[in-house]
């Protein structure tokens, strides 16, 4: 999974002229899944991403979690994070999941970081969204699950 986090005062998602998810302060995710990615990047993102220490403190140093500051998630599915731009010029998505697996794999994500605690609102799987935010920083941060997941070989 690659998760890209925007700290934003606000942000929203439209799909056919209609906002389908808002927050104010928190985090806007950007979720991409692939194939080999199951419960141990979910449950390892998930419990990253809330208690990343991201939002500043009084003292305006980086020492907040969203937790800590009681902010929202808006978290929109986004297989284009795993283009592979290696070869000529249009990117290849081969190592983006399939829809059919990614979206429960996605639910199963936004479930898990409501059971943290956190309001999630988010897209629609698949559709062709619109999104604006408002980042705040900016802050932007790349989380990739091969460099947090240890896989076991078999």
């Amino acid at each position: 999974m690659r998760v890209v986090i925007q700290r934003v005062s606000q942000a929203s998602v439209t799909v056919d002229d209609q906002v389908v998810g808002a927050i104010d302060q928190g985090l806007l995710l950007l979720v991409g899944i692939t194939e080999n990615d199951g419960e141990e990047e979910i449950q390892t993102l998930a419990e990253k991403v809330v208690h990343m220490r991201i939002f500043e403190d009084e003292e305006g140093k980086m020492n907040k979690s969203l937790l800590d500051l009681g902010g929202a998630i808006l978290s929109v599915s986004q297989f284009t994070l795993y283009g592979d731009c290696r070869k000529g010029r249009r990117p290849s998505f081969m190592a983006a999941a399939r829809p059919e697996l990614a979206h429960p794999l996605y639910e199963r994500f936004n479930e898990q970081l409501r059971r943290r605690g956190v309001e999630v609102q988010t897209g629609i799987f698949g559709a062709m969204m619109d999104v604006s935010l408002h980042n705040d920083g900016p802050v932007t941060i790349l989380l990739d699950s091969h460099d947090l997941v240890k896989k076991k070989l078999s």
